[in-house]
């Protein structure tokens, strides 16, 4: 099912997940209420169509958040690493997983 509008997931909510053969990507966003609900929806926006799965995890303690490096609101983060700072542009978001697919298909070959 092709998603025909944006809307954040919700924890535990994956998208694609009817792709099961597809890469998953955990990633977790942190920052206030308003700023990851924004992230998220683009987000959703910028990998719905991207061959890959994507679950997210909303961190909502900043103390936690800034514990572990954290300096922007939002803050988009996979493995450990930092991969958007700040509410970035879609195009971004689409280029970024694009490259983590395919480093993804290399790691495989």
């Amino acid at each position: 099912m092709a998603l025909e509008y944006c809307y954040p997931l919700k924890e535990g909510e994956v998208l694609n997940h009817e792709h099961p053969e597809w890469p998953l990507f955990e990633v977790t966003i942190h920052g206030s209420d308003k700023e990851r609900v924004k992230l998220s929806k683009r987000l959703v926006c910028a990998v719905k169509h991207l061959p890959l799965r994507l679950s997210i995890k909303y961190e909502k303690n900043a103390e936690k958040s800034i514990e572990i490096g954290v300096a922007k609101d939002p803050t988009l983060e996979y493995k450990g690493v930092f991969i958007a700072e700040g509410l970035v542009p879609a195009e971004e978001l689409t280029e970024t997983f694009e490259n983590l697919l395919k480093k993804c298909s290399e790691d495989k070959a």
